[in-house]
């Protein structure tokens, strides 16, 4: 059986579902190691424009698999501590491997996105989430932190620091309507509307310029990590003047609104 399947429902979108669904796709490494595969490919696959993160079944991730977790690879003849470290690298690695993506990641949020699963849509640039979902910090719960694969660097910047000290020191449930309400979801539609409203935004981003795009993102993710303002700015300024100077994207954007059509955008000159 393939725990993560791939779908190419428009032109430049694809659909990446984790499909375990009987575990409520928990982070087994049986399914964080194809993940992350599958992420790194469609990351170099340049007619994919825009990607969609959702899971199968009545869950999007129920975080570690507590039943069957599945054994990391390349671990043979190592002792528990070093299996241990190189375990949470894996984890780590799936985290960063979505910041990484040339492409915006848009998730789809079905159902219960609970320790590593709500890590793991922290980790994409865009939340929408089904009426049925909620989100939850369990390391607290189970008697560990609630720090975990970048949770305390990525909720305080998603939602403020105050809510995201409660939430992850009271590992309380956060249901869809408060999830939007503070930011951490952009949308709640109906479980019957989700997917195709999550394809349709990244349908939408598809029409844009691709290093446009690619930049925005990349932006957009170094800000939580600038220094200063001043340096950040002149980062946004390098990559706004790249993209001016070395295609024809702006003219053309001013023609399409005169002639009152769609842009369509050669990202050059």
């Amino acid at each position: 059986m393939d725990f993560v399947l791939v779908d190419k429902p428009k032109p430049n979108v694809a659909v990446v579902t984790l499909n375990r669904p009987e575990r409520m796709n928990a982070m087994a490494f049986d399914v964080m190691v194809p993940l992350k595969e599958t992420i790194e490919q469609i990351s170099h696959d340049n007619e994919v424009r825009a990607v969609v993160l959702t899971g199968a079944g009545k869950g999007f991730c129920s975080g570690a698999d507590q039943v069957a977790a599945g054994r990391v690879p390349y671990t043979e003849g190592l002792t528990r501590p070093t299996i241990a470290l190189r375990s949470m690298e894996l984890l780590d690695d799936v985290v960063n491997a979505f910041r990484k993506m040339h492409q915006p990641v848009i998730s789809a949020i079905n159902g219960p996105a609970i320790g590593g699963g709500l890590c793991l849509s922290l980790a994409t640039d865009i939340r929408i989430a089904s009426t049925t979902a909620y989100f939850r910090a369990a390391g607290i719960n189970n008697g560990l932190t609630a720090s975990e694969l970048g949770l305390s660097y990525l909720l305080p910047r998603a939602i403020g620091s105050s809510r995201a000290f409660e939430i992850m020191l009271t590992g309380r449930d956060v249901h869809a309507e408060e999830a939007e309400r503070i930011g951490l979801v952009s949308r709640v539609v109906e479980p019957s509307a989700l997917l195709d409203e999550a394809i349709a935004l990244a349908d939408r981003i598809t029409a844009f310029s691709r290093p446009g795009i690619e930049l925005t993102k990349r932006t957009l993710w170094s800000g939580l990590d600038a220094a200063s303002l001043s340096q950040h700015m002149n980062q946004e300024g390098l990559g706004q003047l790249l993209v001016r100077l070395m295609t024809d994207n702006f003219e053309e954007a001013t023609r399409a609104r005169k002639e009152k059509r769609q842009a369509m955008f050669r990202d050059k000159l």
